[in-house]
């Protein structure tokens, strides 16, 4: 089986990579910008009338969120534009893809784990383009699905785990929102649930799921379990949203019903402790 990942240099991207060599029937084409800027419709078209391909997941986006406010035609042509050539492409092609998007598409007060079906309220550039990327696949002639994730992280890349690591190597306190609730997501769990989904080859492949970690938290939750697990004698002061303000709104609440997608493809989700953990020891 030919899979293609665009946006491989990225954190899921790396940590797809880490995972292929223990599944031995995909054949991996590894595409970073370099190799294909997917906001370059002759650029997709090219790859993937050139080799044949089973699946292609979309790594691929504009994850810069405050910076969008300032850049919305680059985040509309990376999340936007870039989606509908894929699909496009894919449609022609005969290729089903997986889409990966976020939580971000939900910002309408609700206190209660999103399911698939509740209604989306963007707020922001970032948001905006991706659930318009979302529509993209799910519009498309082409098989496809969509997975919102929230509050990635892993060893590869820029993230929050990285930045409380050093900043609470550094400092004695540190200001961590409290009341934003969600459910962090270990890229690699989430790389290997979408390979699992891939290895059942389902015979339908439609509409949307979500993917995190199990549990609950805040972000000051999560910093708080960094230093407790790396025994980092930082502490750590909660603060709200309006202390730490931001170009771009973030989501009060997102955390993700998981399961339609447990159910569907019978996965199993670790908690989100758990998987910090296997992190933790990887870094080190």
């Amino acid at each position: 089986m030919n899979i293609l990942v665009t946006g491989a240099n990225g954190q899921l991207g790396q940590e797809l990579q880490a995972l292929a060599e223990t599944y031995t029937a995909f054949n991996f084409v590894w595409a970073d910008r370099q190799v294909l800027d997917i906001s370059n419709e002759k650029e997709v078209n090219h790859l993937l009338t050139q080799t044949s391909f089973d699946y292609c997941i979309n790594c691929a986006a504009y994850t810069a969120v405050d910076k969008a406010e300032s850049d919305s035609e680059t985040a509309q042509k990376v999340n936007v534009d870039g989606v509908r050539y894929l699909m496009n492409a894919c449609a022609n092609t005969h290729v089903r893809m997986i889409h990966v998007s976020t939580d971000y598409v939900y910002h309408n007060g609700q206190n209660t784990p999103f399911k698939e079906d509740d209604a989306t309220a963007p707020k922001g550039v970032y948001a905006r383009t991706k659930l318009e990327g979302e529509q993209a696949v799910l519009e498309s002639q082409a098989e496809g699905i969509v997975i919102r994730t929230s509050w990635v992280y892993s060893s590869f890349g820029n993230n929050f785990v990285k930045t409380m690591l050093r900043l609470g190597a550094d400092r004695d306190v540190l200001n961590v929102i409290f009341d934003q609730i969600g459910s962090p997501t270990y890229a690699r769990d989430l790389a290997r649930a979408i390979l699992d989904i891939i290895g059942q080859n389902p015979t339908k492949l439609e509409g949307v799921y979500h993917y995190s970690n199990e549990g609950v938290c805040s972000w000051y939750d999560f910093a708080e379990a960094i230093f407790e697990l790396e025994g980092i004698s930082c502490e750590v002061s909660p603060i709200e949203t309006k202390d730490y303000p931001t170009p771009a709104e973030r989501p009060p609440f997102s955390l993700l019903n998981k399961a339609k997608i447990k159910e569907d493809f019978g996965l199993k989700i670790p908690h989100w402790r758990k998987s910090l953990q296997d992190c933790l020891s990887l870094l080190k």
